[in-house]
């Protein structure tokens, strides 16, 4: 198993230059372009779904939850080191992807995500590419049927959605709706819907924020599984529970939307 566990989220909205290019509408501004992609999918789908396909979204945020997987006399510990978002809210799409890539080029890590290898995946990598970057690591790192790459892989990448649906033999359930089975926090008041309205308003903090109360469902639910798997004892998953609350309540202080975080969590832990 490896060391570092990075459960991870990104918030996106449409690139309005890879629209106009695709539309051959150089004349359309940003608000124009996004509206008419929406209106492309949704003729392509006959209707049916005007969400634009992953090579189009530009990353806003990419959030992350630092586990370090350390033994104890259980066995594994997952002790929580930082929750934050790349870059700040000045940073540039490829500065995001940078850092990223970055991550797994130095520390090589457990990723954890929620439909990260139906969304946040390809879009990370679609992206990169369209800037230039690269990510040896990414392909050369494991063996045949254990890398980034395996579907069926989670050392390197477990996505949570694909996990608990069995990779599709049962329904897949949203993070949302999971998160309400487990009694744990789900969305909170914004919703990925909010973010193109967030992003057009500059309110970048505010997304970001957003992006890392997904991040600890996401972990949450992540811990949960572990310890249904048996690869975390019962004491070593209220020790992580605890401590992921310790660090919350201290960097509440300086963070409010962690503090709002708690609160929920504390209505729904009953």
């Amino acid at each position: 198993m490896r060391r570092d566990v990075i459960v991870f989220d990104i918030e996106t909205v449409v690139d309005a230059d890879s629209a106009r290019r695709i539309l051959r509408l150089p004349e359309l501004s940003d608000f124009e372009a996004r509206d008419a992609l929406s209106d492309y999918f949704l003729e392509r789908t006959d209707g049916r779904n005007d969400f634009p396909r992953q090579p189009f979204h530009r990353v806003v945020a990419i959030s992350y939850g630092h586990l370090i997987r350390e033994p104890g006399e259980e066995g594994n510990e997952l002790v929580i080191r930082r929750l934050a978002s790349g870059g700040d809210k000045n940073s540039s799409e490829k500065e995001l992807l940078e850092g990223f890539f970055h991550l797994i080029e130095t520390r090589s890590p457990q990723l954890v995500s929620f439909n990260g290898r139906g969304f946040d995946m390809p879009v990370l990598k679609y992206r990169a590419m369209a800037h230039g970057l690269s990510s040896p690591r990414w392909f050369k790192e494991g063996d045949k049927w254990n890398n980034y790459e395996s579907r069926y892989s989670h050392d390197y990448h477990c996505d949570l959605l694909e996990l608990l649906s069995d990779f599709g033999a049962s329904a897949r359930c949203s993070m949302d709706e999971v998160a309400a089975v487990f009694n744990v926090p789900g969305k909170l008041e914004t919703a990925g819907d909010n973010v193109r309205e967030m992003f057009e308003s500059g309110q970048i903090d505010a997304i970001r924020n957003y992006c890392e109360t997904d991040v600890l469902s996401t972990m949450l639910i992540f811990l949960r599984h572990q310890l249904f798997s048996g690869a975390i004892s019962d004491g070593a998953y209220a020790r992580a529970i605890l401590g992921i609350r310790n660090y919350l309540e201290v960097e509440s202080e300086s963070h409010p939307h962690l503090c709002e975080y708690i609160q929920v969590w504390d209505q729904t832990d009953h």
